[in-house]
């Protein structure tokens, strides 16, 4: 990603009104460092509900698989620590499995596959590296049945139709009888969904304001993070988490030699993380164009895996 990609969009983004920063730049190494501080936090109950499903749902999930191999397609597959154990329990049921694990970063990839081979020494791993949006053309060369995983609860990240919109996609990679394997946030109380996102340590109030240090680090910018709070809100109909960080009092801030002006509680949009029902993902499902879905939960219902077939 280049410097003037990244400093173009920061700066169309501030010209906006209302103001959006772009969460896919939340993620430079001081970002990444926080956000695993984020993974680990008591109130932050995604990743221990989605391996609760991959390690003990594993079993249920297979069963529902026909063929005697599959290639296991990962989209932004990270490190690989909580696909190892489907990837393991797939092992254990005599599957004929390569996995294919897609990440903008080589560095990741190589975590990825160390990560997988110490589980798994004799599996089959072909990391890609770049943006899955240009590399899933890849995989198609191959007649192999697919399960194309996206895990992480990422679907969550896109706004509106567009979640529909990248599934369909997808979807045009895939071959009937592939399968779509989705790691979905399920709608819950809400004082839960936003204790995970205004945590009381401040730790994703860092996480926000992180990416304006970002700006001042690589785009000349003067932001005073202490003039800006994080603010994060849940609608419990439609299911949206959204994080802004408010401006404090009227400011000018300076990027990139363009000077941004600020009122007194003005909000930039940061993030969106969206919230389903699993009412939800059957119309998803069925608007994608997939014949049938099942859906795997952890005991407390606030996650699922669901399996989307072609």
């Amino acid at each position: 990603m280049t410097t003037n990609t990244f400093e173009n969009d920061i700066i169309e983004g501030l010209q906006l009104s209302p103001k959006k920063l772009y969460s896919k730049y939340f993620y430079d190494d001081r970002g990444s460092a926080i956000f695993q501080q984020i993974m680990r936090m008591p109130e932050y109950y995604l990743p221990e509900c989605e391996t609760e499903i991959l390690q003990h749902r594993a079993t249920d999930i297979i069963g529902i698989l026909p063929q005697a191999g599959y290639d296991i397609v990962e989209l932004g597959a990270g490190d690989g620590s909580k696909t190892a154990f489907f990837l393991e329990a797939l092992v254990r049921k005599k599957k004929n499995i390569t996995y294919i694990p897609l990440d903008i970063s080589p560095e990741i990839l190589a975590v990825n596959k160390n990560i997988v081979q110490q589980k798994l020494p004799d599996l089959c791993i072909k990391p890609i590296a770049g943006d899955y949006f240009e590399t899933l053309e890849k995989i198609t060369s191959r007649k192999v049945p697919k399960i194309i995983l996206f895990l992480g609860s990422n679907i969550g990240n896109f706004e509106g139709e567009k979640a529909l919109d990248f599934i369909r996609f997808v979807k045009n990679f895939m071959r009937k009888g592939d399968y779509f394997m989705l790691g979905v946030d399920l709608k819950k109380h809400p004082r839960t969904i936003l204790a995970a996102y205004d945590d009381p340590a401040g730790i994703t109030r860092s996480f926000n304001l992180n990416l304006l240090e970002r700006i001042n680090r690589e785009l000349s910018g003067n932001f005073d993070t202490a003039l800006f709070d994080h603010y994060a809100s849940y609608d419990p109909i439609s299911g949206a988490t959204k994080s802004f960080l408010i401006s404090k009092i009227q400011q000018q801030v300076s990027v990139a030699d363009q000077i941004i002006n600020f009122s007194a509680n003005e909000a930039i949009h940061m993030e969106v993380s969206q919230k389903y029902s699993l009412e939800d993902l059957d119309q998803i499902r069925m608007q994608a164009g997939f014949k049938s879905d099942h859906h795997f939960t952890d005991t407390k219902s606030y996650f699922s895996i669901s399996l989307f077939e072609l």
